[in-house]
């Protein structure tokens, strides 16, 4: 399912990325990588705030459905 499913608070493992290369590459410099551990903070207009490897990240509704889990 697409992380802009998850519930806030659940720890979820990223199983892929979707997109274009360039997306790909973006979200993994994020630390969106298959098999790191991810967590919704909160969710703004559709818009989430995710902890991943330790950071805090704000990602957009459409990078969220990129990022399945």
């Amino acid at each position: 399912m697409p992380l802009s499913l998850a519930d806030t608070g659940k720890t979820y493992t990223v199983k892929k990325l979707g997109g274009a290369p360039e997306m790909k590459k973006h979200l993994e410099l994020l630390g969106f990588e298959p098999g790191s551990s991810v967590q919704v903070i909160n969710t703004i207009d559709g818009n989430l705030i995710v902890t991943v490897k330790n950071e805090r990240v704000a990602i957009s509704h459409g990078m969220a459905q990129r990022i399945i889990i």
